[in-house]
């Protein structure tokens, strides 16, 4: 009985907005994803092709990240000045472009470079597909449908489960061409089924580099930006750099290595609607805390660099918590800014993958210099530590607007 009242819930609040909006905004950034981490799956079989080093692997993983998060900015703009959909397209030509040339370039390491900040647009599809559901929805489902559309990170899972296998049988170039089928397939279906909005732009408003100047400069904006390059950061990070983790401790084959990073990957984007709906019943800030103990405690463990079957279970663990953490802090953010979300998901979402580059960086660095990837696990530890003893002053920064979040029993935001 329960469990159908929840399904029932569920169904009201889908369709209390617009479904098949929700719908290309999750395929928008499912694509995405494949497209943003594709890099990171291949990074074993292209470093060992042009014999790349564990810093030059690192960094191939880590450039369309960083590339991510600067468009992501530009992307969250954008949607709010020119249009969500118009956006959209935009974003998705642009990794389209990407992985044409992976296809028929890619031969020097400076090449590889340039065409991994092109795939860094898969990483500004967040500041698209974030408002674009959100502003088919009414205020009190914003944490479980921005749950929902965020779980299309779950193209973290795909692409390190295919990608590898394309590789074996095609090679790494046409790896990268098969991506751009569903690319194609994301742009028909975003045209066809997203709903355009009028731009309403009041007079007298300042450009939109104004606007993100003065939003920047808001506390909780850059308190938000800096919790969630902890858990997204974490998140898509440590997931891409994984198959070249895996492959130089354990000498896991790029095939297992996706397959491991594949697993973790799933379960982060499976609960993260979880925590935008944990979020919307007892208030995101409360979470949080538990969160940041949590991850604290995961990452201490996953650092002692167990036998393998145990690395797994708690490099799942680890994933999975920094998964929920996204869905807490994306319903914060919609709860904090709801006339923003477009520019707030964008500055945020950049915050992420700024995170997420400087992970597999931080990894890779410490790893050649000390031998040991133990160092990488502890400093993810420290950070969130230091990341939960700031949700307390964050009570001080929340927007006057905002209301107390509401009790257990009641169902809303």
């Amino acid at each position: 009985m329960k469990s159908l009242m929840s399904l029932n819930t569920l169904g009201v609040a889908l369709r209390s907005g617009h479904w098949p909006t929700l719908a290309g905004a999750w395929v928008h950034l499912t694509v995405s994803f494949m497209v943003w981490l594709l890099f990171g799956a291949l990074a074993v079989a292209i470093g060992q092709e042009l014999g790349l080093s564990a810093t030059q692997q690192s960094v191939l993983v880590a450039l369309p990240l960083l590339g991510g998060a600067v468009l992501r900015i530009a992307a969250g703009w954008a949607c709010d000045w020119y249009g969500t959909k118009r956006t959209g397209l935009l974003v998705l030509g642009v990794q389209l472009l990407a992985v044409i040339w992976a296809v028929f370039g890619g031969r020097s390491y400076a090449e590889l470079l340039g065409i991994a900040l092109l795939l860094g647009a898969g990483g500004a599809s967040f500041a698209v597909a974030m408002p674009v559901a959100s502003r088919a929805y009414p205020a009190t489902h914003q944490g479980l449908v921005l749950g929902l559309v965020a779980s299309g990170n779950i193209g973290t899972v795909l692409v390190l489960l295919l990608a590898p296998r394309w590789e074996t049988a095609l090679g790494w170039h046409w790896a990268c061409g098969i991506m751009a089928i569903p690319i194609l397939i994301a742009i028909g279906l975003f045209t066809t089924v997203v709903q355009s909005e009028p731009i309403v732009r009041a007079e007298g408003e300042g450009a939109w580099w104004q606007a993100a100047w003065a939003m920047a400069r808001v506390p909780s904006v850059y308190w938000l930006c800096m919790i969630y390059g902890v858990t997204f950061g974490g998140f898509v990070g440590l997931t891409s750099f994984l198959p070249v983790l895996l492959h130089d401790q354990y000498g896991s084959d790029p095939i297992v290595g996706g397959s491991i990073a594949a697993l973790c990957g799933f379960t982060g984007s499976l609960i993260r609607p979880v925590g935008g709906y944990v979020a919307d019943r007892w208030g995101g800030l409360p979470v949080l805390v538990g969160v940041f103990v949590a991850l604290a405690s995961m990452t201490v463990l996953a650092g002692s660099l167990p036998a393998l079957p145990w690395a797994v279970g708690l490099l799942v663990a680890t994933i999975a918590v920094m998964g929920f953490g996204n869905g807490v802090i994306f319903q914060i953010v919609s709860e904090w800014f709801p006339k923003d979300i477009g520019l707030a998901s964008g500055l945020v979402g950049a915050a992420g993958g700024i995170g997420g580059f400087l992970v597999p960086i931080g990894f890779g660095l410490l790893r050649e210099s000390t031998g040991t990837f133990l160092f990488g696990f502890v400093g993810l530890a420290v950070v969130s530590a230091a990341a939960a003893m700031t949700v307390a002053p964050a009570l001080r920064w929340r927007p006057q607007a905002v209301v107390p979040a509401p009790s257990p029993g009641s169902f809303s935001r």
